[in-house]
């Protein structure tokens, strides 16, 4: 933990805190106004109790284009003001960019409000140190067990000691720069076609301008936010729609970012799409050449292909694999002095330039390899063959099924088929009440036929909880 970053007072228990912080149906518990009065005051308190004599913290916020992030937004707002921290609000940036204004402007806390790739009906909280890194665990449960504490509004400022909170202008003016000295010195986009998905979010300004002033062509998607059609039919999750672009323009290449642009799917010249492993893997093997790898090798997730483990071994890097979630990324990179790291559903966390997931830093650095070799993308960012990778979601409601004997059975029976022929991964999401069953293997039957009976087990525990419980 930082030495800047405040303790965490009582329980590790995490209540509110998923994966990737705070995330809900807006307007339905956790994601109220009164949820986020209450997490602003929370938090507020915990880093104004680890501040130096005399210093006033300050906190950063920023927002996606989700209409409830009107809501959001002053709520958080409110509560760090009522315990005497100041505010500086920056509107609609990706999340990288928060990260990156809480460093540079030498803030005590971020906040991104944004709930990434879901749809508008959802929305977020997020939550970054002094350093720009995401909180751990221990600072969340941290914050909950604040948020529990009956006593939580006797803490509140006097009047004379409350924050202010005020607006800048140029915030995505200095994201945007930072973002341009992340691509070579002495290199430009010329000549290139580049097709880009802003997803109507939080990069539909400044991913555009970042591609054209550094020179090139730029086709953009999902660039006129409503507060309704975030990730709507585009972005990262449904690339389907900038890889229809890249062949209609004929683009050099595509970039499909998510609801706040910290994850990147790419398509080459010819359509196919290019998922977070290819990324990674193109990343890592062109910084390995440069001398410019550390940790010798790449994090990633449980749910990287095996085909990106074969492809790293065979270049002497390591795989270190985490846990689902770009913040256990990150943890596992600062601890194993890793500088690349990712998941393959697009998250890049390179930090020699960003603390976080940065999807359009990611697109220059993919970007710079192919201005550098003179190939098409289709050549360049193809970087090995994955090997056969099936993955099921299955819905419930109330309690995880998991733990359900008959699915716990099911998992056996699927571990013991797969033993020694491909791996198994089941996990709980942490942003939605989602079961992920994934397989992968040599043989696409076996993978197939496994994945398919485990998620009919679920499914059917599932309905009949559910019958049981009408």
């Amino acid at each position: 933990m930082d030495a800047a970053t405040p303790q965490r007072p009582g329980s590790r228990r995490r209540r509110l805190f998923g994966t990737d912080g705070i995330r809900g149906k807006a307007n339905s518990p956790p994601m109220t106004p009164g949820i986020g009065l209450r997490l602003g005051q929370a938090a507020g308190l915990l880093f104004k109790r680890a501040a130096p004599p005399g210093h006033r913290p300050v906190v950063v916020i920023g927002k996606d284009t989700r209409l409830s992030g009107y809501m959001i937004e002053p709520a958080l707002t409110a509560g760090f003001v009522s315990v005497g921290l100041d505010v500086i609000l920056v509107g609609p940036l990706p999340t990288p960019a928060i990260a990156m204004l809480t460093r540079s402007m030498r803030a005590d806390l971020g906040v991104m409000i944004s709930a990434s790739h879901n749809s508008f009906e959802d929305n977020g909280i997020k939550l970054f140190g002094p350093d720009g890194w995401k909180l751990s665990d221990e600072m969340e449960a941290g914050i909950e067990a604040m948020m529990d504490d009956a006593g939580l509004t006797e803490r509140l400022a006097a009047p004379r000691d409350l924050g202010r909170a005020r607006r800048i202008e140029d915030a995505a003016g200095r994201y945007i720069e930072t973002a341009k000295a992340s691509f070579p010195r002495g290199m430009t986009l010329d000549g290139l076609r580049v097709v880009v998905d802003c997803a109507n979010g939080a990069a539909y300004r400044v991913a555009p301008t970042v591609l054209a002033e550094l020179g090139a062509e730029v086709i953009r998607l999902g660039v006129a936010p409503d507060g309704f059609n975030i990730n709507e039919g585009c972005g990262s999750t449904r690339p389907e729609t900038m890889r229809s672009a890249v062949l209609e323009h004929r683009a050099h290449l595509g970039l499909a970012l998510d609801g706040d642009a910290d994850r990147l799917i790419l398509a080459d010249e010819t359509g196919s799409v290019i998922d977070g492993d290819q990324i990674l893997a193109l990343i890592a093997a062109r910084w390995a050449g440069e001398g410019r790898l550390a940790g010798g090798g790449v994090v990633a997730t449980v749910m990287s292909n095996m085909g990106l483990e074969r492809f790293l071994a065979a270049r002497g890097l390591a795989l270190h694999r985490t846990q689902v979630g770009d913040r256990y990324v990150a943890e596992a990179m600062r601890a194993g002095g890793f500088n690349v790291g990712g998941e393959q559903s697009g998250h890049m966390i390179l930090s020699d330039f960003a603390t976080t997931g940065d999807g359009l830093i990611a697109a220059l650095q993919a970007l710079a390899v192919v201005v550098a070799t003179g190939k098409p993308a289709s050549e360049v960012c193809r970087q090995f063959t994955p090997l056969p990778q099936v993955l099921r979601n299955v819905r419930y409601g109330g309690a995880s099924p998991l733990q359900a004997p008959p699915v716990r059975r099911a998992i056996a029976a699927a571990e013991a088929a797969l033993a020694g022929a491909g791996r198994l991964v089941i996990r709980k999401s942490g942003t939605e009440p989602v079961i992920r069953v994934m397989a992968e293997g040599e043989d696409e039957a076996l993978i197939n036929r496994v994945v398919e009976e485990l998620a009919g087990v679920i499914e059917r525990h599932v309905a009949a909880s559910a019958a049981a419980a009408e």
